[in-house]
């Protein structure tokens, strides 16, 4: 199902200027998708027309007005970080609650400009002369990962990394290493352990990896979206979907979810949710209909009002879907 009544505008000063000028002499052409190719720190916010009255306020940061930004929790208790790199801008951003030392979401948006690959994984293999924290963790665990405390945060709040030392649990990425391939620096990042929950191996390896493929391979490319907007995390607001907390004080989700919104190259948008329990169960299921909701169920599952940027009108449409008519849209087995 998608929706064609709303299109993205993107203004941008020297575009609008040039336009202007190819114009006057008789020379404009058929838009194309150039802008895409564009790193997002040239890159204007996208604006979406139509009333919204349950918009992200954005006196504080104009990117909470972002279409992957969730409703801010906004109570004091949380904090939200906006990780930013050179050449692409806005690398992916994250609401953190102090109290409970774990993020509620991150999101990020995938487009043209930003998916390419210019640093894998494996590259930290050769920074151990580079990186002092390539070299603590090879010392300590015996791989190269550079797993660091988010420098952003107070140490009073943020977690460290002896706290993953014998918990029981793997440093489970919310923002995977994969997903951020377009520099060094944006790879690093999704090291920061606000961006890491805890999980178990089963979920870790299995359906939740299975998930972050699909998304990756599938649907973040030309043919199926403009632009992708991706929330994920697990469950920390509700006492009830908290697993458990580790020895080490950790909180450990009961759930895990992810919400995508797709904008195509025709300017529609459509959604899907998932949403999958925190077992020890190892199950790399490619059946991963089992696991699709609507956005309007997973908001009344989590709390969480996703999406909210959109126009009212819009984001009702893109929620309010039949968990069938989402498969056939997404073309989900």
């Amino acid at each position: 199902m998608k929706f064609f009544m709303y299109k993205s505008v993107i203004r941008h000063s020297k575009t609008a200027l040039l336009l202007v000028t190819l114009a006057c002499l008789g020379l404009f052409v058929a838009c194309n998708d150039d802008d895409d190719k564009l790193p997002e720190a040239k890159r204007d916010p996208v604006v979406v027309d139509g009333e919204n009255l349950n918009a992200n306020p954005t006196n504080v940061d104009e990117s909470y007005g972002r279409l992957e930004f969730p409703k801010l929790k906004g109570d004091g208790s949380s904090v939200v970080l906006v990780r930013r790199v050179p050449n692409y801008g806005i690398n992916y951003s994250l609401e953190y609650d102090r109290q409970k030392r774990s993020q509620r979401w991150v999101c990020w948006q995938w487009y043209r400009g930003n998916s390419g690959v210019a640093w894998n994984r494996s590259n930290w293999d050769r920074e151990y002369d580079n990186n002092e924290w390539v070299r603590l963790n090879m010392r300590t665990h015996g791989f190269s990962d550079p797993f660091q405390p988010d420098p952003d945060l107070e140490l009073s709040v943020r977690t460290e990394l002896e706290e993953y030392e014998n918990c029981g649990f793997q440093r489970g990425h919310i923002c995977a290493s994969a997903d951020r391939r377009n520099s060094k620096e944006a790879n690093e990042q999704t090291f920061y352990l606000s961006n890491i929950m805890p999980q178990s191996y089963g979920l870790n390896n299995g359906v939740w990896q299975t998930m972050e493929n699909h998304v990756r391979n599938q649907w973040n490319n030309d043919a199926f979206r403009r632009v992708l907007y991706v929330v994920k995390g697990g469950t920390i607001d509700r006492d009830n979907q908290i697993r458990c907390y580790t020895s080490t004080r950790l909180l450990v989700p009961k759930y895990f979810f992810m919400a995508l919104l797709c904008e195509d190259q025709q300017g529609g948008y459509k959604a899907l949710g998932f949403w999958v329990e925190h077992t020890d169960r190892e199950d790399n299921s490619t059946q991963l209909r089992q696991y699709v909701v609507s956005i309007s169920k997973l908001e009344e599952l989590t709390g969480i009002d996703f999406f909210c940027n959109l126009p009212d009108e819009v984001e009702r449409q893109v929620e309010n879907v039949t968990t069938s008519e989402i498969v056939a849209d997404w073309g989900i087995k």
